[in-house]
């Protein structure tokens, strides 16, 4: 029997050509599915249907083996807290991003109160975050870090060790073997969790179907236009039947993940001109021996080699998927001019266009960096990556571990205040036409902070609504409009909540398989 955790949701009949929904949404991934389900919140009457076109929904960003699951929350993740020259920590972004991801748990306990899963283990398991560094510069870093973090109530319970026989307590697997002189600092969040987001999305969008949402999977949008009315056409094809039909939006959301690019610009708004994408192919190695997994119950961070980008930073990840548990680490860079795994070869030309050339040339002439380090990435060998391994795990022996391609990210081309292309580690939100259309580019922290960037897609396409929706927001969402990091009291208010309804106590635990 299928568990609620992979249960998809009903796939509906290739609809009319005279159909006319309120809102259509391209992708079937967790953007989408998060705000079907806000608009399922705040505007129930409306009619929603959504198109993929992979043969299932959370085929890939959202699928539980194309990310690493960790529910970015700035627990752990060192880019996140950067040091200035002087060696002082700045936490801005962290507590940007932890205080987005607070909105994301309120979210999802809401809707576990309200039927979503019988198990909230399906989707969230508490699994600790620990970031870890070696040498008495490491160590420097990782005190001021702390320091800075723990004076926000939003990491206040971030505990600090610079002694091997605790971390020895905290991840086993990593401290055995290793040099006992060697200085290391670590600090652990037990607030931490894993996240399969594939299967929260399944979860949203079959809730979804259950209120009305059309869900329609093989089938991919071909074009958007719009019309003089202001609303949308969107043609797609159903791929079994070869059937192609348009229907009429008054509002359109692309969360295709590497899709969005090209859609976006087929929908020629100006709001994406200067916009380019860098496609970038993850590789992860995975262990499934169950005497590994049991000494390493952890997802740990540590920090990138000098020189490499932000999202090569080397983390060991406990996964908890389907029922049974893994061990993840890299990442591992690849390089395809797909945008999506299922995408094609010549995503890459065909995103280059007159208005983001400049920006893509820009982008080729700084990012040297990022060229050698692709380029070093492609061509390692099986044993170097074993040896990366090692830095995390002493005893690392690569019969235990097989190599597996997670999925395809596209990174955000942009023009700054000068006209000039930056490359750009995050995620962009576009919204244009007089709020009738957009669209998320860009990747991590991606899934995490998905309901922090749907409210804001609310708030911008929808503002002549923001003041009859936000009491049922709030309602949802006790924080929604107020800052966590400014309120102590509530802090610890949600995360008490929002703990035992997701049931985040105690070790981690599995779903049971049915």
């Amino acid at each position: 029997m299928t568990t609620p955790a992979t249960s998809a949701p009903r796939s509906t009949p290739v609809i009319p050509d005279a159909s006319r929904p309120d809102v259509v949404l391209v992708g079937g991934g967790v953007m989408s599915a998060t705000l079907a389900a806000l608009l399922g919140i705040v505007a129930p009457q409306w009619s929603v249907t959504l198109f993929e076109a992979g043969d299932h929904v959370a085929g890939e960003s959202s699928d539980g083996w194309n990310n690493a699951g960790t529910g970015h929350s700035a627990l752990c993740e060192l880019n996140y807290t950067p040091a200035g020259k002087d060696g002082v920590v700045d936490p801005s972004k962290a507590i940007t991003i932890n205080e987005q991801f607070q909105v994301s748990r309120q979210f999802w306990s809401h809707l576990v109160r309200s039927g979503l899963t019988d198990s909230p283990k399906h989707f969230i398991t508490p699994v600790p975050h620990i970031s870890f560094v070696h040498g008495e510069e490491g160590q420097r870093y990782m005190r001021a870090r702390h320091q800075a973090l723990t004076a926000s109530p939003l990491f206040e319970e971030l505990e600090l060790t610079t002694e091997q026989s605790e971390l020895a307590s905290w991840v086993p697997l990593m401290m055995e073997g290793r040099d006992p002189a060697q200085p290391v600092a670590a600090t652990r969040s037990t607030a931490g969790t894993d996240v399969d987001f594939g299967s929260l999305t399944r979860l949203l969008l079959r809730q979804g179907s259950d209120r009305g949402l059309a869900v329609h999977t093989g089938t991919s949008v071909q074009d958007l236009k719009r019309t003089a009315d202001g609303r949308w056409d969107v043609t797609a094809r159903h791929h079994a039947s070869g059937q192609e039909f348009t229907v009429s939006a008054g509002f359109v959301f692309v969360g295709a993940g590497g899709g969005a690019l090209p859609l976006l610009q087929r929908a020629d708004i100006p709001e994406i001109k200067g916009f380019g994408g860098f496609p970038v192919s993850g590789l992860f190695l995975r262990t499934r021996n169950p005497e590994l997994v049991s000494r390493h119950q952890a997802k740990v961070y540590g920090q990138a080699a000098v020189g490499a980008p932000p999202m090569s930073v080397p983390h060991l990840d406990l996964r908890a998927i389907d029922g049974d548990q893994s061990l993840l680490f890299g990442p591992y860079a690849g390089f395809s001019p797909k945008f999506l795994k299922a995408g094609s070869w010549l995503d890459l030309p065909r995103s280059v266009r007159l208005g983001n050339i400049g920006s893509m040339l820009g982008v080729a002439r700084t990012q040297t960096a990022l060229t050698r380090y692709l380029i070093g990435q492609v061509l390692q060998r099986p044993s170097d990556r074993i040896e990366a391994l090692e830095e995390f795990v002493p005893t690392a022996d690569g019969d235990d571990w097989e190599m597996i391609t997670a999925g395809q990210r596209v990174q955000v081309i942009k023009q700054d205040e000068k006209g000039r292309g930056v490359l750009q580690f995050g995620t962009e939100l576009i919204v244009g036409a007089e709020g009738s259309i957009a669209g998320l580019l860009g990747a991590s922290p991606g899934a995490s902070t998905a309901v922090a960037a749907m409210l804001d897609l609310l708030r911008r396409a929808f503002p002549d609504q923001e003041q009859r929706w936000a009491p049922l927001l709030r309602e949802a969402i006790p924080s929604y409009g107020r800052k966590l990091s400014d309120d102590a009291a509530l802090m610890r208010e949600v995360r008490e909540e929002t703990t035992a309804t997701l049931q985040l106590t105690g070790p981690v635990e599995l779903a049971a398989q049915h």
